[in-house]
């Protein structure tokens, strides 16, 4: 009796698979040329992460090209980037509340626009409304001397309640610095 139990348990598991053509969320997961990726730091009981997609440069000229200067880009591939803050957060010098925002970007030669939009579950930066912005912020361009293949965001370890938030793609990077500091 028990064995059928089980049985019965991982075949309504099978079955339950992602149809995805009842899904709103782009190509299956599985199929994706840019996988997700997560980046995360805490830091005395404050969390951040960041979802994305991860695209890759493949020979390509990113910036100024493939992304135009500009332009509002998605910050990634696939679905807009989104960043969870559990605590308040200085980044740079505006204050931050705890939420959920979608992350996008404004590539420049010498910056970005940093964007947290309020607007969350977008495919892109196809629906994009400036109208549902909370803070724009810029950020200065460093320039690499070696081309980053795959589009990456990371955190600094933490140390006296901060952390950078870098992103990296081809021969761009960009700091983000943030402080921690609660309620």
């Amino acid at each position: 009796m028990r064995l059928f139990f089980v049985v019965l348990i991982a075949a309504s598991f099978i079955s339950c698979g992602n149809n995805s053509e009842e899904s709103n969320s782009g190509p299956e997961v599985e199929h994706r040329k840019s996988p997700i990726a997560i980046s995360t730091v805490k830091d005395d009981g404050t969390y951040i992460k960041v979802v994305y997609g991860q695209p890759y440069r493949r020979g390509r000229t990113i910036f100024g090209d493939l992304e135009p200067w500009g332009e509002v880009w998605r910050t990634g591939a696939n679905e807009a980037t989104e960043i969870t803050i559990i605590k308040p957060v200085l980044m740079g010098t505006e204050a931050i509340p705890s939420g959920t925002y979608a992350l996008f970007t404004i590539p420049e030669p010498d910056s970005f626009t940093v964007i947290l939009n309020h607007e969350l579950g977008q495919w892109g930066a196809f629906e994009y409304n400036p109208e549902r912005d909370y803070k724009r912020m810029k950020f200065p361009v460093k320039n690499l001397q070696n081309p980053v293949e795959a589009f990456t965001i990371q955190f600094s370890e933490p140390a006296q309640s901060m952390t950078t938030m870098t992103m990296k793609w081809g021969l761009v990077q960009v700091d983000v610095p943030i402080r921690f500091y609660g309620e």
